[in-house]
């Protein structure tokens, strides 16, 4: 039986497969009861379209109003498979057609097609009666032709292969009436009770199907004394509305029916004749009101038809039909189907770009079904309507993850009922990060301050960036980008962590060299592509007091010494000589302040704090000795200060006659050459303008003289051996004018005088020039070779 079911299910699928497309985009015709994974069609021919389309595009079937999935496609094929029982009575009932309808969804981009699958009948259902057994109590006089109403069988088939036909066996008092409509059994010759009292009578029904299917009932007849009426309904189809959901008990309609009959055979029972409902429905036996006996949904079932059976006390009978149209009612929310969802999207999609496809349905029928889907405000995603009962959820704008990362989409369907139903699904969307940030610094400049002399590896500051970015994206790398300071790579001065953005000293700085310097720093995050920032670092070296001051006049190096004359006349406040000193350092480190530590007289001399002016404290006196002494101490301002000193030798005199000691001076050898070539000018000069210098010695005979300086050595300073930062100031221990003085000599004896004849200021010889003698000229002037004094003083 089996095969031959799978025999004529096969025969089906290839008749009704040849049938033209009916329904939607695409349309298959297959019987009911077809084997599983049975081809229906192919999809990817019917469309023109490749399998591997059909396998990227994630091709898949979405059947409406059920849950179960009938087909499926192979997406290697293109193949549409049976993957479940399809039964068209279970789907359809009686209806005349059956079509299932389902959605044919292609992603990227979004593609729908209808498909629809018509289920052809075929004869898998036998006839059926209520019952096996049905009896009939007829009374004996009841009069030939009389017609008695039967139960009709059920066949859940429709068409050829629901019942077609009755055959009553065969019998002496009934027959079966030729009514097409009903299932009349016919009194064809009366009724003995005393010849037989029951009798049982077999009634088939037979289907138009191939293979033909029958079933049958047994028909009790008891033949009863005179009952000669039957009890008669006073409508044969009774109709009523109904809506769905209505409360148990509720009376849906009420039959009547009569009996001419007077007593028991006047009384009539009302009975349900179809099993089948009375879960969703009963009658009362007495009044015929018929009740609402269990749910009715009106998504399961719109129309019920059922048989009522009114029976009188001895057994007679008669049928009517009720027919009960369901009314739908708004009772169901709509459904929100996320058929496609990408829960994580980058940040730099475009707009319109669909993440997400939706499907809203609503079981309601009507005004009922009609669905409005929505979104929430004020976020960057709208819902656009695609075919029927489909949206796309797209962008509206430019993402941004620095600004919100993550999303919670709500998405309300309502329908229009009165009142109207919603549901809700929130989905999650989150923003994926890009490198669309480059790292950026707290400040737009740093400054770094440090002293000098400081250790390396000292720490100077620290940069910070920050970058808005995500993970990899948001890490930041310091380095430092190529540079020169004073043309030595930035590098081997500072050094910069690349984690935390430490910037360290590599050597020690030194402020007399350079005073600041920039550093530039790149901030680099770990993107791909990698983005950057640059900042300056303007590093600020601090003076330290590290250098002593140093002693410029008199000059404390070699084996030759300083000798200042001072005349006897020399007043109070008289400048002596000066004492010139500079300091390396700056600021106060470089304030010099002037002390006589230590002196032959201390009351006699005195030197100025700043300007290092050594004038006389006093006049001058006899009793002073002829030969003194200064210790000068130079001290900067620095913490701790720091200080030189130097010593100064005063003659007080008024010709060096009367110093007996000038004959041990020292001399420097290395000058005496050129000292003799100035002496033999000098004479030279000197005999040439005899007469001139006697006019001249007569006019200044009697103007104050002035301070003499006699040593061994140059006075000029050249200005090379200035420090760069040594500046001409008054009060900070520089000679601003230089004096030079003629030196006029006679030939004689050793008690010549040497005398300082005229002082001017213009064309005298500059300043780095100097006028030497050597000590054979000054021993012919002089009388001994022991003595080689320089003619030149400086006085401010």
């Amino acid at each position: 039986m089996k095969d031959v079911r799978f025999l004529v299910s096969l025969f089906w699928a290839c008749f009704f497969a040849t049938i033209p497309a009916v329904y939607g985009d695409l349309s298959y015709s297959v019987p009911e009861e077809i084997r599983l994974h049975s081809m229906i069609g192919n999809i990817a021919k019917d469309l023109g379209l490749d399998t591997r389309t059909i396998s990227s595009r994630k091709a898949r079937l979405d059947f409406e109003g059920t849950n179960k999935q009938f087909c499926d496609i192979n997406l290697a094929t293109g193949e549409l498979t049976v993957s479940e029982r399809i039964d068209r009575e279970a789907l359809c009932g009686n209806k005349a057609s059956c079509v299932l309808k389902a959605d044919l969804i292609m992603e990227n981009p979004f593609e729908l097609h209808r498909v629809s699958l018509n289920v052809h009948d075929i004869n898998d259902n036998s006839p059926t009666f209520i019952s096996e057994l049905t009896k009939i109590e007829i009374q004996e006089s009841t009069e030939k032709g009389s017609r008695f109403s039967l139960e009709e069988a059920h066949d859940a088939d429709m068409g050829l292969n629901a019942v077609q036909r009755y055959i009553l066996q065969k019998n002496e008092n009934f027959i079966l009436s030729p009514d097409q409509n009903k299932v009349v059994l016919l009194l064809e010759n009366k009724l003995d009770r005393e010849k037989q009292k029951n009798m049982n009578l077999t009634l088939t029904a037979y289907d138009g199907g191939s293979p033909q299917r029958s079933g049958t009932v047994v028909i009790h007849i008891i033949v009863l004394d005179a009952n000669d009426n039957a009890p008669v309904f006073s409508q044969t189809v009774y109709k009523a509305s109904l809506s769905e959901n209505a409360p148990l008990d509720t009376v849906v309609v009420k039959v009547s029916a009569t009996d001419a009959d007077e007593g028991i055979n006047g009384d009539v029972t009302y009975y349900l004749g179809r099993r089948s409902q009375s879960d969703a429905f009963s009658i009362h036996s007495l009044t015929g009101e018929v009740r609402v006996n269990g749910p009715i949904d009106f998504e399961e079932k719109t129309l019920f038809e059922m048989t009522v059976e009114a029976k009188d006390g001895l057994g007679l009978n008669s049928y009517a039909k009720v027919i009960i149209d369901v009314t739908d009612v708004n009772d169901n929310a709509p459904i929100i189907d996320i058929k496609s969802f990408s829960s994580q999207i980058p940040e730099n999609v475009p707009r319109e770009y669909e993440l997400a496809i939706i499907n809203v349905k609503d079981r309601d029928s009507g005004i009922n079904s009609k669905v409005y889907c929505s979104i929430q405000k004020h976020i960057p995603f709208k819902l656009v309507h695609s075919f029927k009962n489909y949206y796309s959820l797209v962008t509206t704008e430019q993402l941004d993850r620095e600004l919100v990362s993550d999303y919670n989409i709500t998405i309300t369907a309502t329908d229009e009922g009165s009142p109207p139903l919603s549901s809700s699904k929130t989905v999650h969307v989150t923003v994926a990060d890009i490198n669309d940030n480059p790292p950026v610094f707290e400040e737009q400049s740093y400054s770094a301050h440090v002293t000098e002399n400081n250790k390396p590896g000292s720490t100077l500051c620290s940069v910070a960036a920050r970058d808005a970015d995500w993970r990899q994206n948001g890490t930041v790398v310091y380095s430092l980008l190529p540079g020169e300071v004073n043309g030595a790579p930035v590098s081997s001065y500072v050094s910069v962590n690349g984690d935390t953005g430490v910037i360290h000293a590599v050597r020690a700085f030194d402020y007399e060299q350079f005073r600041s310097f920039k550093v530039h720093v790149m901030a680099r995050d770990n993107g791909s592509p990698p983005l950057s920032s640059n900042v300056t670092v303007n590093v600020f070296i601090s003076d330290v007091n590290d250098n002593s001051p140093q002693i410029l006049y008199p000059t404390p190096e070699g084996n030759s010494f300083m000798t200042e004359l001072v005349p006897k006349a020399a007043h109070a406040g008289s400048l002596v000589s000066k004492v010139i000193a500079v300091d390396a350092d700056s600021g106060q480190n470089a304030w010099l302040s002037y002390h006589i530590v230590k002196s032959t007289d201390p009351g006699l001399f005195t030197i100025g704090l700043h300007s290092g002016e050594i004038r006389s404290q006093r006049d001058v006196s006899e009793s002073d000795s002829m030969k003194q002494n200064l210790i000068v101490s130079v001290k900067d301002n620095g913490q701790p200060p720091l200080s030189a000193t130097c010593s100064m030798y005063l003659l007080i005199s008024d010709n060096l006659a009367e110093v007996p000691e000038l004959k041990d001076i020292s001399y420097d050898e290395r000058d005496s050459k050129l000292t003799s070539y100035l002496i033999i000018a000098l004479v030279s000069v000197s005999t040439f303008f005899l007469t001139f210098i006697i006019i001249v010695l007569g006019v200044r005979f009697c103007r104050r003289r002035k301070p003499r300086l006699l040593f061994d050595g140059a006075v000029a300073i050249p200005s090379g051996y200035l420090p760069p930062n040594y500046a001409d100031v008054d009060g900070t221990g520089t000679l601003r004018s230089t004096y030079n003085y003629d030196g006029y000599m006679t030939t004689g004896s050793r008690t010549s005088d040497f005398k300082f004849v005229s002082s001017y200021n213009d064309n005298t010889l500059p300043a780095d020039q100097t006028l030497r003698k050597s000590p054979t000229d000054f021993s012919d002037v002089f009388g001994n070779g022991d003595v080689s004094p320089e003619v030149r003083t400086q006085s401010n």
